[in-house]
C-alpha cells in the first residue's frame, strides 16, 4: 500500500538532488528527509538565498520531511541581532515553515568544544602558533604541497593544555589556532590542516562574553547538521571542495553523518549578488540602504512591491540548475512579478507626465462619476467610481502634434476614447512662448459615455486620464536596473564595477492619481493602467503618498518608438 509520503516523493519534480534523495530512501541510507537553511546573521538575504530556501524547504515539504532554520552564528565580529530578525522575517515572508525548529550554532558551542578535545586526544588536532600570514605562506598552492607547521607534532597533553588556556582567554587574538591534523600535501588545499578554532575576544550577540574561542565554518557546519539529524545538507557549489572535510570531521568523531549535495548558485543580470558589494554600495551612498528597491535583497524586492508568490514561481522556473553556476536574465524575474501582479493588483489611473486637457463643450462646474473595473482578471474585485470633469490630465506621450505612422492616440483633429469615459476630439493645441505644448482644447461626445458611438463610428486609440480637480498628487519613484550592463564586472582596466551603475536607476517625480488610492497602506499594490505596477512605500504619510515602480508593463508602442529611434 502506498503512503502519502511515497506519493509525494513520486510526484516531486525530477532533478539530480531529488533523484539522489529518492535513491537514498530506496536503498535505506536514510528513512526520512530533513533539510535546513543555515544563513550567517551578518547581512540581509538576497534573491539567491530565496532559491536556496525554496530548494531546502520545497524538498522537505515534497518528501513529507522536516525543515530547520538555523543561524550559523560563529563569527561575533560581523553578526548582529538586526540581521537575525531580518532573516527570520524574510524566510517567513517567502512562505517557508520551520515549525519549532529555529536553531543557533552558538547553542552547540559546548558540544563542539568536547568534540574538538576528542580529536586532540585522538592525535588529529593540534594548537598552532603560526600567525595568519605565516599560515598562508606554508599552505602551498594548487600545484605545490604545503609544509608542516613547526607545532604540528606537539604532544596530546601539550595541545590539551594550550587549548584549555585558549578557551580561558589567556592568549591574545590571532596568537594561536586549533588546527585539524590531516595532510599538508593533499591536492585539496581545504584538507591542509584547516583551522578549527580562532581566538576572538569579542561579545557574541547571544552568548555575550562567555566565549573567546570561536569555531570556523568548516568545523561547525557538519557538526550542526549532525546534531540536528539533518539528512541532506544542500548547499551551493563553492562548498563542493569543502565536502571531503565535512565528511572527514564526522567520520573521525564517529557521529551521525548527513549527506552534502551541492547545487548551482543563482546570479542575475544587471545587478550584483554579494554581501560585500551590498555593503560597499550602501557605504558609498550609491543606494539608500539594504532595503533599497534597486538591490536584489529580499527586503529591497519586498519594498519594491515583489510578492513572495512571484519569487517562489521564479525559483520554480529556475529550478535546481545544473552543476555549474548560472546567470539568469533579470527579465525572467520581471515576467514572474508581472504575471502575479496582473492577477492580484487593483487597477487605477494615474498620469506621470501630465498634459492638461480642457473639454470646451463640457458644462462648467459639472462633475460626474464613471464606473471602472478594479481587476479584469478577478471579477470578484468589483468596480469603483472615478470622478470626471471639464479639465483632465492625460499622459503627454499620448499626444503628438505631428503623429508618426501607426500612432493611434490623440492628435490634432483626431478622435480617441477616454478609458471608461467619452470620445474626445482635439480641436486646438495651446503652446507657450518656447513652443512647448501646455494645453489641449478638445470636445467630447456626450452620447459615447462608457461605450461606442450610437452612429457606429470607431476609434483606434484609448487613453487613460485623471480629473484635474479631483486627482491626488503623489510622489513616484521610478526604479530601473541598478547597472547599465548585464554584467557589472565588464569594465575597462582601472575601473571598478561601480563604473557601470545606471544613472537612471532611480528618478523621482510628482504624478497625479485618481482619488481611490487615498489612504492606501504601505505595501498596497496597484497597476497604473497602461503604465506600470506600483507599490506604496513605507515612506508615505497621510499628507503624501509615495509609490515605488515595481515593474513596467509590456508596451507595444514603446517598442515601436524605440525601433523608430523616437
Amino acid at each position: 500500500m502506498t503512503t502519502p509520503e511515497a506519493n509525494a516523493r513520486d510526484a516531486a519534480p525530477s532533478d539530480f538532488i531529488r533523484d539522489a534523495i529518492r535513491e537514498d530512501l530506496a536503498n535505506g541510507r536514510y528513512d526520512r528527509v530533513h533539510t535546513r537553511f543555515p544563513p550567517e546573521p551578518n547581512a540581509y538575504l538576497h534573491i539567491g538565498h530565496a532559491k536556496a530556501v525554496w530548494i531546502d524547504y520545497g524538498i522537505a515539504r515534497e518528501f513529507g520531511g522536516l525543515f530547520n532554520l538555523r543561524f550559523d552564528d560563529t563569527n561575533p565580529l560581523k553578526e548582529e541581532p538586526e540581521f537575525v530578525e531580518a532573516i527570520i522575517e524574510d524566510v517567513r515572508w517567502l512562505g517557508a515553515d520551520w515549525g519549532d525548529r529555529l536553531y543557533f550554532a552558538s547553542d552547540y558551542f559546548e558540544q563542539m568544544v568536547e568534540w574538538a578535545i576528542q580529536l586532540i586526544r585522538q592525535g588529529q588536532a593540534y594548537v598552532c602558533d603560526l600567525s595568519p600570514e605565516e599560515m598562508r605562506a606554508t599552505r602551498g598552492t594548487l600545484t605545490e604541497p604545503g609544509t608542516d607547521s613547526p607545532y604540528r607534532n606537539r604532544s596530546v597533553d601539550e595541545n590539551l593544555g594550550l587549548f584549555a588556556r585558549m578557551r580561558s582567554g589567556e592568549f591574545p587574538d590571532g596568537s594561536r589556532t586549533l588546527r585539524a591534523k590531516i595532510d599538508m600535501a593533499s591536492p585539496n588545499v581545504v584538507m591542509r590542516d584547516p583551522v578549527m578554532y580562532r581566538i576572538r575576544h569579542a561579545e557574541h550577540h547571544r552568548q555575550g562574553t562567555k566565549w573567546c574561542v570561536y569555531p570556523s565554518y568548516d568545523w561547525a557546519h557538519g557538526l550542526e547538521d549532525s546534531i540536528e539529524g539533518v539528512t541532506h545538507s544542500l548547499c551551493t557549489l563553492e562548498y563542493e571542495i569543502h565536502r571531503p572535510l565535512y565528511d572527514w570531521f564526522l567520520e573521525q568523531l564517529g557521529i551521525y553523518r548527513p549527506r552534502q549535495i551541492e547545487f548551482a548558485r543563482l546570479s542575475l543580470t544587471y545587478t550584483v549578488m554579494s554581501k560585500r558589494r551590498f555593503v560597499d554600495l550602501v557605504d558609498r551612498g550609491f543606494v539608500i540602504g539594504f532595503d533599497d528597491p534597486r538591490l536584489p535583497t529580499l527586503a529591497g524586492l519586498r519594498r519594491r512591491g515583489y510578492t513572495p508568490e512571484a519569487i517562489r514561481e521564479f525559483c520554480e522556473r529556475v529550478g535546481v540548475g545544473g552543476r555549474a553556476d548560472t546567470t539568469i536574465d533579470m527579465h525572467m524575474l520581471e515576467d514572474c512579478i508581472r504575471e502575479d501582479l496582473n492577477q492580484r493588483s487593483t487597477r487605477v489611473m494615474g498620469v506621470l507626465n501630465p498634459l492638461r486637457v480642457v473639454l470646451t463643450n463640457y458644462p462648467d462646474g459639472q462633475t460626474e462619476e464613471v464606473d471602472a473595473i478594479n481587476n479584469p482578471e478577478d471579477p470578484s474585485a468589483g468596480t469603483r467610481k472615478i470622478p470626471f470633469g471639464k479639465t483632465l490630465y492625460i499622459e503627454r506621450d499620448d499626444f503628438r502634434k505631428e503623429p508618426p505612422p501607426k500612432f493611434f492616440r490623440l492628435a490634432p483633429g483626431r478622435e480617441v476614447r477616454l478609458r471608461y469615459g467619452y470620445f474626445i476630439t482635439c480641436q486646438e493645441v495651446i503652446e507657450d512662448e518656447s513652443g512647448e505644448i501646455v494645453e489641449l482644447r478638445c470636445t467630447y461626445d456626450p452620447a459615447t459615455r462608457g461605450g461606442d458611438a450610437p452612429d457606429g463610428r470607431k476609434v483606434k486609440g484609448t487613453i487613460h486620464w485623471v480629473s484635474a480637480e479631483h486627482a491626488i498628487e503623489v510622489e513616484v519613484r521610478l526604479y530601473d536596473h541598478l547597472f547599465a550592463k548585464p554584467d557589472p564586472d565588464e569594465v575597462d582596466e582601472g575601473l571598478d564595477y561601480t563604473a557601470n551603475l545606471n544613472p537612471e536607476s532611480l528618478r523621482v517625480q510628482a504624478a497625479y492619481v485618481e482619488p481611490s488610492v487615498a489612504g492606501a497602506p504601505a505595501g498596497a499594490r496597484y497597476q497604473f493602467e497602461r503604465l506600470a505596477y506600483f507599490c506604496v512605500d513605507p515612506d508615505s504619510s497621510p499628507e503624501r503618498l509615495v509609490f515605488n515602480r515595481t515593474v513596467t508593463l509590456r508596451d507595444s508602442w514603446a517598442k515601436i518608438e524605440k525601433a523608430m529611434g523616437g
